[in-house]
Order: structure tokens, then sequence, then C-alpha cells
């Protein structure tokens, strides 16, 4: 796999877990920065396009 640089995400205050993400040239990776070395999430553009789209679908209003 190569180097990755991961950027938070922008919901994340400071000090909380939260979401990273980083790319390479045909995937997308994800881990949660509360367990940095665990399991990255690898997916296509177009399977995290779709995963984007489902979790704004469902977003709870408060």
């Amino acid at each position: 796999m190569p180097k990755l640089t991961w950027q938070r995400s922008s919901y994340c205050p400071e000090g909380n877990s939260c979401v990273h993400v980083a790319t390479a040239a045909e995937t997308i990776h994800l881990i949660e920065s509360g367990d940095p070395r665990g399991a990255i999430l690898t997916a296509t553009p177009a399977a995290f396009d779709a995963l984007l789209a489902v979790l704004k679908e469902e977003t709870p209003r408060v």
C-alpha cells in the first residue's frame, strides 16, 4: 500500500474521536482516529460516494 496522507473530517471537533480519510490512485481509505492503527476501510470512489449519499439521507434531525 502506498504511503497515505490522512485528512481529518471537517465535522470533527478537537480532541474527539473522528473519521480520517486518505485517497490513493483508485481507492479511498477511512480510519477512526480513536484507533489509528486499527482497521482501514478501503472503498472505490463510487462506493464512497454511495456511502456519503446514504449517510446524508439518514442523518438524524435534532
